[in-house]
């Protein structure tokens, strides 16, 4: 499994516990058991949900920060799960390994990929003002 793959069922996994306030380690689990078939992304996987789960409050408030305005319950799901995987990337993975980092612009890229592969028409503008804003910030 590529890295971008790994990031599409991180951005799955984050939508599907927020949607069913859910963050359980079995919720986790079964997710993995059924996305998680290949191995090669496993520890990037968990790295990124490590540091999501640790910091989801600080994340949630640099995404509206970062917003101009959109508060958090105002946005769309998919677009919010984006953002959260994306801002975990980018201000939440100094601790790790350099293999399991991405450059701002990276998760950038990859965030917007994914906000236009399953949001609305405007969802990938939105995620990239919204990030750049964020990595300008940094």
């Amino acid at each position: 499994m590529r890295r971008t793959v790994a990031r599409e069922k991180l951005m799955l996994l984050i939508f599907q516990m927020e949607a069913q306030q859910d963050r359980s380690e079995e919720a986790i689990g079964t997710f993995k058991s059924f996305y998680m078939e290949d191995q090669d992304q496993v520890e990037y996987f968990d790295a990124v949900l490590k540091r999501y789960l640790e910091n989801s409050k600080e994340i949630d408030e640099i995404i509206e920060n970062g917003s101009s305005g959109w508060h958090l319950g105002r946005m769309a799901r998919v677009d919010l799960a984006v953002l959260r995987l994306a801002v975990t990337e980018i201000c939440f993975m100094e601790g790790e390994k350099e293999s399991l980092r991405a450059p701002a612009g990276a998760a950038i890229n990859e965030a917007v990929n994914l906000a236009k592969k399953f949001g609305s028409e405007d969802s990938g503008k939105f995620v990239n003002g919204v990030l750049g804003k964020i990595a300008r910030s940094r």
